[in-house]
């Protein structure tokens, strides 16, 4: 199978030609030249093929931790965890200084570099997506249909992070003019953003297909739907029932036996969509493995994600054989019965043996590892899955009881003395908390599952972080972006 990391290799040349650096004010909006290039570029089936890949390119983000992409922007998702996992109960950074370490103590102003990143980030995705399909009628007839709807897909999937961690944002479905302000920075309503994310998914499962985990499928489409429905302000729980069975009867995907293959065996049998990077290059590799493994460990940072104690405890009671798979202790901390200061391990750059503090097997740099980011996994559909049924009215439902215990079970629970009779909203909670835990789902959990202001209140009062109200479950609109519009585009409570 071709993946994305074959791929990227074959058409880098050319997606760097057309594609230029979003260094001007206009991100939103090609700069002229760039306009001029995707004309003149996207002539040929290949051409739009190319463009397809660039977007993934713009996803996948440049590695900040080289020298190379110091003054280049557009992380994609490596910072993500930054805005999602920080933000929740589960990690938080060490230190109290610098802008990274005001997302966990919810003091994330406009100005805050790494969320400005993220921004700008997604809408290269949507810019790159809109040009492509812009001239998507020069492919070859029998591609068109499958070329629209991946487009569609990475449209969708960066309009769906934007539209929970911002809110109502602007909704751009096509290349326009730089002057064009009112199109790129008036704020569409949720109802608005959210119905075009539907209708771009929903394209993607009529018209892609299973084969590709490292490309857009049907069935990452599925999953994905699924959980738009489930978190859309009116949500569908039918509809996303229906996708994730229609996922688990395709039989083409099955949870890995041994929790610590779905990290480090890519592109595995539990995988749907993944994000792929190649260890070594610094155009093509990701910093977030360095940034979760402390300095003491050759990481870039010491104590950038940190567990939180209440997490800790959940793995202690409900994580099975996942624990070790996901955070270590190291030194006096690992002596005490609840650790302050336990890292993150689910990602060690090539591998996760951390038998030797001081040499751990990934060598002695890991600020280019190639480790997957995995976006949709087998586990989590089964417990969207449970979800959709136990949120549609019925918690007794044997059906969404299998689900959730088929997870349970691989975590080295029994099948019959630990199946509940009733499944709660804090079974699902903890269950995807301890399994998808620094996945950077927790966030976007309590807020589908409707108690983020009450987990998020609580612990920020347990920690001390006196900035925190429920207005800032919105990230401010980037003070950047507030101003290139010229006052149209509005700023979110703070």
């Amino acid at each position: 199978m071709l993946t994305m990391k074959h791929i990227k290799f074959l058409l880098l040349a050319i997606t760097g030609a057309l594609f230029v650096s979003c260094d001007s004010d206009e991100f939103l909006n090609p700069l002229p030249d760039s306009a001029i290039v995707a004309d003149t570029f996207y002539k040929t089936d290949a051409d739009v093929f190319a463009g397809i890949i660039g977007i993934y390119d713009a996803l996948q983000g440049v590695n900040e931790n080289t020298e190379s992409s110091s003054i280049r922007f557009n992380r994609g998702i490596q910072l993500e965890y930054l805005l999602t996992e920080h933000r929740s109960d589960n990690t938080r950074s060490k230190t109290l200084e610098g802008s990274r370490a005001d997302f966990h103590r919810y003091i994330v102003e406009p100005e805050n570099i790494q969320s400005e990143d993220y921004y700008q980030s997604m809408y290269e995705i949507i810019f790159r997506a809109n040009s492509v399909l812009s001239y998507i009628d020069n492919a070859d007839a029998s591609n068109i249909a499958a070329y629209t709807a991946e487009a569609k897909f990475l449209r969708a999937y960066a309009y769906f992070n934007l539209v929970r961690l911002y809110g109502p944002v602007p909704l751009v479905t096509s290349v326009v003019v730089a002057d064009d302000k009112e199109t790129l920075f008036t704020r569409r309503s949720l109802e608005d953003v959210y119905g075009q994310i539907v209708t771009d998914l929903q394209e993607g499962v009529s018209n892609l297909s299973n084969g590709s985990k490292s490309r857009a499928s049907k069935a990452a489409a599925q999953g994905l739907l699924a959980k738009v429905y489930l978190s859309q302000p009116t949500p569908n729980y039918d509809g996303a029932k229906a996708l994730c069975e229609a996922i688990v009867t395709s039989g083409e995907f099955s949870l890995e036996p041994n929790f610590s293959d779905v990290f480090y065996n890519e592109l595995n049998d539990e995988v749907i969509f993944a994000i792929q990077y190649v260890a070594g290059n610094p155009d093509e590799s990701q910093g977030f493995s360095s940034e979760f493994t402390s300095y003491k460990r050759q990481g870039r940072q010491d104590g950038l994600n940190i567990v939180n104690p209440n997490l800790i405890q959940d793995f202690t009671t409900h994580g099975g054989n996942r624990t070790a798979v996901s955070y270590a202790a190291f030194g006096t901390d690992a002596q005490l019965p609840i650790p302050e200061n336990a890292e993150v391990i689910k990602f060690l750059p090539e591998g996760s043996d951390i038998s030797d503090i001081l040499n751990p097997s990934y060598g002695s740099s890991p600020a280019n590892a190639g480790n997957d980011w995995i976006v949709l996994r087998y586990s989590d559909i089964l417990l969207l899955h449970a979800e959709a049924l136990m949120r549609g009215g019925d918690t007794t439902n044997n059906a969404a009881i299998d689900s959730y215990m088929k997870v349970r079970v691989r975590a080295g629970f029994d099948a019959v003395s630990d199946r509940p009779s009733v499944l709660t909203i804090n079974d699902l909670l903890v269950e995807r908390r301890v399994e998808l835990a620094f996945e950077n789902h927790r966030f976007f959990d309590l807020l589908r599952l409707g108690v983020a202001n009450e987990v998020l209140s609580n612990h920020a009062s347990e920690k001390g972080y006196t900035s925190y109200n429920i207005r800032r479950l919105l990230l401010p609109i980037p003070a950047r972006e507030i101003n290139l519009s010229d006052g149209l585009l509005t700023q979110n409570p703070q």
